[in-house]
């Protein structure tokens, strides 16, 4: 028998016997999130997850009831709730690191006029936990909540280069692309950690967007690195000396940062 979704993506970890119906329930969230702005039907999350139909309807109905869920008006279509929302800002509200980090992306924006990233690394993801926009182009793909492959760019590669290449949380198989400069090719992956580890940043050529640069920069205020800002720059106006001045400035504020919350006193060691 095929191994399902919820085994695959929501297994507790070692020496930890799952609930069945926590698991379920974890797995259907994060599809719907996935999802977005594509509502699914019964029979579609059923499948995917490897649910009995009659089992996913009820499911669904709950979570619909406490707000998790939401459906249309026949009542055939289903997509993340509000509920989601509310726990979701709770996290970022929560984090002391992300409080105090958001005032030097404020800087960072101000002193280079560019898009900038504060990021935390999940599993093979990296989630973007604050934006700073460019008033100059727009990134539909850089929002709050956002999960994008470590591989595919500045922020993931960045994190990635602070772990040696047998611990590198990567997925089984081929890896994405999103365009034709993304390292789809593990070796040319792991030629690329080498020289982020060389340089102490990482360099993202188009790799997640085409026409956007990226510098990601690991804040190393655990170990190893959870956590990575960057800042993105349209290639059309990448001059050498703007890309000097772009590295310069995210230096001076990873360094800020860093001495900031090296540790964040009274902040839980969250695992």
């Amino acid at each position: 028998m095929a191994e399902s979704r919820t085994d695959r993506e929501a297994a507790p970890g070692p020496g930890v016997r799952g609930v069945k119906s926590a698991l379920r329930t974890v797995a259907l969230l994060e599809l719907l999130a996935e999802r977005a702005d594509r509502p699914a039907r019964l029979d579609e999350l059923a499948e995917e997850l490897g649910v009995p139909r009659s089992s996913m309807y009820q499911l669904l109905q709950t979570l619909v009831d406490c707000g998790w869920v939401r459906t249309d008006t026949t009542g055939s279509l289903y997509g993340i709730g509000i509920r989601t929302l509310l726990t979701g800002t709770s996290y970022l509200d929560g984090d002391e690191r992300v409080r105090a980090i958001r005032p030097y992306l404020d800087e960072a924006s101000g002193a280079l006029g560019e898009t900038i990233h504060l990021a935390r690394l999940d599993g093979p993801h990296v989630v973007y936990l604050a934006t700073r926009e460019s008033h100059e182009y727009l990134r539909t793909i850089s929002r709050v909540g956002r999960r994008v492959p470590a591989h595919a760019g500045a922020l993931g590669k960045a994190l990635l280069a602070e772990r040696p290449d047998t611990e590198l949380p990567l997925p089984e198989g081929p890896l994405a692309a999103f365009t034709e400069s993304t390292h789809t090719d593990r070796a040319a992956l792991l030629a690329d950690l080498g020289r982020v580890r060389e340089r102490g940043y990482a360099i993202d050529r188009e790799e997640t967007v085409t026409g956007i640069a990226g510098f990601g920069f690991a804040l190393r205020y655990a170990a190893p690195a959870v956590d990575a800002i960057s800042c993105s720059v349209p290639v059309a106006r990448l001059t050498d000396a703007h890309q000097s001045r772009v590295v310069s400035v995210m230096r001076e504020i990873q360094t800020k940062i860093e001495s900031l919350l090296s540790p964040v006193s009274g902040a839980p060691d969250w695992r």
